[in-house]
């Protein structure tokens, strides 16, 4: 097989959205495949510095990107584009994570975990486009968040910085916003972006989880508080308070207990 650094440097080289969520399911079961087979091989690879993207959609500052409600037809395609732009970029940052840290010893698991929330994710984003494309639209008909790649960039080097911003931070947001989202396109009984939210939702709470468990790993092996790491990492590499609503028991399933974001927020 394909050495898996190179796999995830051959997803970070595809342009267009459909093809590198393809490619990216391809890779985790050919990757699965290999491990069970006891033929696999991590290797070493060097990834771009950010993912090739398609021409569309068209990327801005996130100031300007335009508000629109979801009480609206438009407003709701709106907000199923944007779910699809994180969750491309989220395959992205998690076969990024296996390219630009395959250096580093890791037991064997930390990688089966990336490539899952990878072929997670990609699956995800799939869902996104068939939503749009059932109405009308498809992904890169709308602007999007041009700031989506600024935490793999500024964690570049410093993987616990990675874990700590990405999957403890970010995606965890999902879990606090996702849930209400979901009750947008019920109360507006669109059944099929309500379907696929809900995978979406479920399985989320895993990649907060493989973050919480890997970073836990790596405090372990450094003989560090994880705590107070995990405050001084976010304070470092994220750019403002985080913002409550929390949903605490999500938060708590994916091993977020509050005390680690309680003290980071806004209204802390």
């Amino acid at each position: 097989m394909t050495p898996l650094a190179r796999a995830a440097v051959e997803v970070l080289s595809t342009a267009d959205g459909r093809a590198k969520a393809a490619l990216s399911r391809r890779h985790a079961a050919a990757w699965r495949t290999a491990r069970e087979a006891g033929t696999h091989l991590v290797g070493t690879a060097s990834p771009p510095d950010r993912p090739a993207r398609p021409d569309a959609p068209e990327l801005l500052d996130p100031r300007d990107v335009p508000r629109r409600r979801p009480g609206s037809p438009e407003g709701r395609t709106a907000l199923l584009h944007a779910v699809a732009h994180i969750e491309l970029n989220a395959v992205d940052l998690h076969w990024d994570v296996i390219a630009r840290f395959a250096h580093v010893p890791l037991p064997m698991g930390f990688f089966d975990d990336w490539v899952q929330a990878a072929d997670d994710e990609a699956k995800h984003f799939g869902l996104m486009c068939d939503c749009l494309e059932a109405r009308d639209s498809h992904y890169g008909a709308l602007p999007a968040h041009a700031g989506m790649w600024r935490a793999a960039e500024d964690t570049k080097d410093d993987l616990m910085g990675r874990l700590a911003v990405v999957p403890m931070v970010l995606e965890a947001r999902g879990l606090d916003v996702t849930p209400g989202m979901i009750e947008v396109f019920r109360k507006h009984g669109e059944d099929q972006a309500v379907a696929a939210l809900e995978v979406i939702s479920a399985e989320e709470v895993a990649h907060v989880a493989y973050g919480s468990k890997w970073f836990h790993f790596l405090c372990g092996r450094d003989d560090l508080d994880p705590k107070p790491t995990f405050h001084a990492l976010v304070r470092r590499y994220f750019h403002g308070p985080l913002k409550p609503p929390f949903d605490e028991a999500r938060r708590a399933d994916a091993g977020l207990p509050p005390d680690f974001y309680w003290p980071l927020a806004e209204d802390a």
